[in-house]
């Protein structure tokens, strides 16, 4: 597969990638910290595909959502006990310390969000 730079997706996934550091920073707890930025964070991840792949919708989407579910249920073996990066906060914000059924539902309807999209501006 030859990489392909878009320009569009990639200025999606900067400001997605800005928005998701607010709310590491600034974001102490409820909503916004832990599921909308779990709805925000498969956006990022499919704007960032994108960004370099010529990939369809369809497929980029499918990819992104097994990426987020498979982190998810990573989450379930304690990965970041496994890998020793327990106390790294860095991997504890990418990768995620806790498993969530919730989350798996915000990258589904964020996944479903991006599709509508797609399909929108396509048609």
């Amino acid at each position: 597969m030859k990489l392909n730079f878009n320009k569009t997706y990639f200025v999606l996934f900067s400001i997605l990638f800005l928005a998701e550091i607010l709310i590491a920073k600034y974001v102490v707890s409820g909503f916004i910290r832990h599921t909308f930025g779990d709805f925000l964070v498969v956006i990022l991840m499919y704007g960032f595909l994108k960004s370099f792949l010529p990939i369809k919708p369809l497929k980029a989407s499918i990819l992104v959502l097994i990426i987020a579910f498979c982190i998810e249920f990573l989450q379930l073996c304690n990965l970041l006990e496994w890998l020793n990066l327990q106390n790294n906060t860095l991997a504890k914000l990418v990768l995620g310390s806790t498993f969530q059924v919730t989350d798996l539902l915000a990258y589904t309807l964020g996944i479903l969000l991006v599709l509508i999209v797609e399909y929108k501006q396509n048609n």
